[in-house]
């Protein structure tokens, strides 16, 4: 990316500005975004394209869960002595938040393969960053380290690829300045590239969330973690919790209790003793989705997938499948880390079409694309509802799976903010998806090609390694067939 950056402690914004106001000011010699920067971060685009296969047959474990790395990592930072981390995603993502870890004054070390170590700063003593925080494609790592920031008196630039800087950061910053943070500068409409300064005395807010984010309440909690009172988020619908668990598990003084039908209010005392602790991180069920489907839709398959997450708010696809009629069979449940898991084997299904309610979407909006395609090898309609998020995602994630199935032969629609799959058992392929530089929706339809009658080609590969880096060796390894480029 085109930035040019300068020392940003000495002049941060015009004299006399108010704490917890934002401003569209924009500092002078300090971010300069190219009009005419590339596309992503990763280097020249990579097709790839996914032909049809024999029987996938075999045992894969997915990369570690991409929420638990990065949260591991950060709450390294936040601890004072060693947290010691086995299983961590090595994926770019988690290693820019590694990075912004370094930047705030934690040692991180790796140890081998999925195994690191932090030496935390500890809570209240984080370092001012010398340079930007760029996380690339990252969007988890940069909202949850806004919330470390803004509760701490640092000022810090946040910024990314050309996706990230797509992204609304808003949402994040509106609690965030309600707890007394300073938004410098911001891009518009509330991207990156942002200037934020943080404070040190972080204002206990009750905070009504209008959307189930996990990102959202995580980055208010992370700010509320060096406040001097209570903070207390609400949801109508709840999200991801690994926030609240991972809290717990390093010692914070934190509650969740049901509100209303299906929300949740969770409420964390300031100021935690946080304790270093060792982190087991479990297979990453938005990962293991896309071997899962695969198993499902390529004829003759019978895969085990190993030691994937169980938690309640993170098998929503899982459901949906076995509503579908998926041969879905799960083994040896037990508890890894702190949260449940369980292999699971999976054969070739005849699939027929569902609803999916719209409060299923938070325990599964990352798997949209991959059910969407399993939804087009299915039998009649599949009615998704309630995706607004996807249009938030790192790219519009509902108008890129509606050209992606275009593209393909797939009959779909989409009303308000629900997509519709109308299913014929088979998918002629033959399309080139444009990825928009979002990971799953690549994985998604090479997942569809290794099924289809035709190949089907995705436009850019090269962003998968940001969470599922070991993707086309580990699918290979069950029978998969890719060839980097074009079908032609």
């Amino acid at each position: 990316m085109a930035i040019a950056t300068s020392d940003l402690r000495n002049d941060i914004g015009p004299q006399g500005v108010l704490p917890a106001q934002r401003k569209s000011w924009q500092p002078r010699g300090k971010i300069v975004a190219s009009q005419n920067e590339s596309s992503g971060s990763h280097g020249p685009a990579s097709p790839m394209t996914a032909h049809r296969s024999g029987p996938l047959n075999g045992r894969l474990k997915p990369p570690g869960d991409k929420s638990i790395s990065h949260r591991a990592l950060i709450l390294g930072l936040l601890c004072v002595g060693e947290t010691s981390i086995e299983g961590l995603l090595e994926g770019e993502d988690v290693l820019r938040t590694a990075s912004a870890c370094r930047a705030l004054g934690a040692k991180v070390e790796r140890l081998g393969e999925g195994r690191w170590r932090v030496e935390g700063a500890g809570l209240g003593s984080l370092l001012q960053p010398s340079d930007v925080l760029d996380f690339g494609n990252a969007g988890t790592g940069t909202r949850l380290m806004m919330g470390v920031v803004g509760g701490h008196g640092l000022t810090a630039t946040f910024d990314g690829d050309a996706s990230l800087r797509k992204r609304p950061m808003r949402r994040i910053l509106d609690p965030l300045v309600l707890m007394g943070v300073e938004v410098v500068s911001e891009m518009s409409g509330g991207r990156c590239p942002i200037v934020i300064k943080g404070t040190a005395e972080p204002a206990p807010i009750e905070y009504r969330s209008p959307v189930a984010s996990a990102q959202l309440k995580s980055a208010i909690l992370l700010a509320g973690l060096n406040s001097p009172g209570r903070t207390t988020v609400i949801e109508s619908e709840a999200s991801r919790d690994h926030t609240e668990k991972m809290l717990a598990y390093f010692g914070a003084n934190i509650t969740s209790v049901p509100e209303g039908a299906h929300g949740r209010k969770i409420t964390l005392e300031g100021r935690p003793t946080l304790t270093p602790r060792a982190v087991i991180v479990p297979a990453d069920p938005s990962s293991a989705a896309f071997p899962l489907v695969a198993a499902l839709i390529v004829p003759g398959s019978d895969v085990t997938i190993e030691a994937m997450m169980m938690n309640p708010l993170r098998v929503g696809l899982l459901t949906t499948l076995l509503e579908m009629g998926a041969d879905i069979e799960i083994l040896n449940p037990r508890i890894e880390g702190g949260e449940d898991v369980a292999d699971l084997r999976v054969r070739h299904s005849a699939l027929h079409g569902v609803h999916v309610p719209a409060e299923r979407a938070p325990s599964m909006i990352d798997e949209y694309p991959v059910l969407a395609v399993a939804a087009g090898f299915a039998k009649g309609e599949t009615r998704m509802r309630g995706l607004s998020e996807l249009r938030v995602k790192e790219s519009d994630r509902l108008a890129a799976v509606a050209a992606g199935l275009a593209a393909n032969g797939v009959g779909h629609s989409i009303e308000g903010d629900d997509l519709i799959v109308t299913g014929a058992g088979r998918v002629a392929g033959g399309g080139t998806v444009a990825t928009h530089l979002d990971h799953r929706i690549a994985m998604s339809f090479l997942v569809m090609g290794l099924a289809s009658d035709a190949p089907v080609t995705i436009d850019d590969a090269g962003m998968i390694a940001t969470s599922f880096p070991t993707f086309r060796p580990a699918l290979e390894r069950l029978g998969a067939s890719f060839v980097t480029g074009d079908a032609g």
